[in-house]
């Protein structure tokens, strides 16, 4: 995960855009475990949504290191 991303001349973080991604899959995986009622197991909610923001986050950050563009 070394350089940026050019976008119309802004360089951007490519970091800043996993964890946009990673906020657009925690909302999915939010609303699932909303409808599954998970959540009455949680013992505090916006901890554990903070943790699983972190936790996919760290995922995708995983996966791209493993899916580098030569």
């Amino acid at each position: 995960m070394i350089g940026e991303i050019d976008l119309y001349g802004v360089f951007v973080s490519p970091l800043l855009i996993l964890a946009v991604l990673a906020l657009l899959a925690t909302a999915a995986l939010r609303r699932l475990l909303d409808r599954a009622g998970a959540y009455r197991l949680v013992w505090h909610r916006p901890l554990f949504d903070l943790s699983l923001t972190i936790i996919v986050l760290g995922g995708l950050v995983a996966l791209s290191s493993v899916w580098t563009l030569p």
